[in-house]
């Protein structure tokens, strides 16, 4: 004989199940870590910076 379950269990389980692996997978897509985050920071400051610098006065909207 079949083995009895309740439905609505089964069914707040299996989203709990599809929502965790979502989350995995946007961790592994997206996530990064503070370290990775500044040091991306500071390069794209040190190029603005540098671009900045070879900016003509004639651009300058000032």
């Amino acid at each position: 004989m079949a083995e009895i379950i309740n439905l609505n269990k089964a069914r707040k389980k299996k989203a709990r199940a599809d929502k965790a692996a979502r989350a995995d997978e946007n961790r592994a897509r997206f996530g990064r870590t503070k370290g990775e985050r500044q040091r991306q920071d500071a390069l794209k400051e040190r190029a603005d910076r540098h671009l900045d610098g070879h900016r003509r006065a004639e651009d300058d909207p000032e």
